[in-house]
């Protein structure tokens, strides 16, 4: 990154931090989605205008749902995944583009989570009620319009799914072992959205051996979730990548001071070991 890139990054930072101090019911989901964009990618990232475009397919979507007279979730689903074509993007699913809402607005394709914002902030802006529902491996909405009842929507595959289809996910992740429950229906708040956001990223990242951009991730996780840690062994660990080894260490002896008997403490604690040996040869 250039200078000025950095101070852009670093400024993104700075106001995401800020969006996701306050109440969750206060978190501006899309704007924080594009704080994180913003920091990954300061020179593409134009948070007010892609606001503006939300704003826009917000207004359209409620002309449409207006105009047809019939559900309006299904009124929405055409307009977002018929008309604008938003779709999964299975040829590149793993391309941290498809985790940037900016990217995602902009080539109307990408992964559940962000697909799934994009129909939530869509919906609300046209009238509905959505909410996402984190179920694992795979994000999708509950939407409902008006008195109607409300119904699951894939944005990925762009349809309306059932019980059966969530189950037949859970199958194929757990190999038919775990039944659909409640728990896996249940609505998740900005917070759990935004923590899948850059969880997403940062296995991207990690995968790509890029650590730098995966500590970031990390670090922001840690924003929305400072208690959670697992993260801050992540963070412990990239840290070490990085050769930053005396916060490595010290993230790393506070996972294990929190969870010593981990299923994986016996291999931090031999990773730790072997930072301490790095850290004390320096010295």
């Amino acid at each position: 990154m250039t200078p000025a890139d950095k101070l852009a990054a670093a400024e993104a930072r700075r106001q995401f931090a800020l969006e996701v101090s306050q109440d969750a019911e206060a978190i501006d989901v899309a704007r924080a989605a594009l704080l994180i964009a913003a920091e990954d990618e300061p020179r593409r990232c134009n948070i007010a205008l892609c606001l503006a475009r939300l704003d826009e397919l917000g207004a359209e979507a409620r002309a449409r749902v207006a105009a047809d007279g019939g559900p309006h979730v299904e009124a929405l689903n055409r307009y977002l995944f018929e008309e604008l074509g938003f779709a999964g993007d299975h040829a590149n699913y793993y391309a941290p583009r498809n985790s940037l809402l900016n990217d995602v607005l902009e080539r109307r394709l990408g992964i559940p989570i962000t697909l799934s914002v994009v129909y939530m902030e869509v919906g609300r802006r046209a009238g509905l009620r959505v909410e996402g529902v984190g179920m694992p491996g795979h994000f999708i909405v509950r939407a409902r319009g008006g008195d109607e009842r409300p119904v699951l929507v894939d944005p990925f595959y762009g349809k309306v799914i059932d019980e059966d289809d969530c189950q037949e996910r859970l199958d194929t992740i757990y190999g038919g072992q775990v039944p659909l429950g409640e728990e896996h229906l249940r609505a998740v708040g900005p917070r759990d959205i935004l923590v899948r956001v850059l969880g997403n990223l940062k296995g991207i990242y990690v995968q790509a051996q890029l650590y730098r951009r995966a500590l970031a991730a990390v670090e922001r996780i840690l924003l929305l979730a400072p208690r959670d840690f697992d993260e801050r062994r992540d963070r412990g660990m990239l840290l070490g990548q990085l050769n930053r080894l005396a916060p490595a260490i010290e993230d790393v002896k506070g996972y294990l001071d929190a969870a010593p008997h981990a299923p994986d403490a016996e291999s931090i604690r031999e990773q730790l070991k072997k930072m301490q040996i790095r850290l004390a040869m320096l010295n």
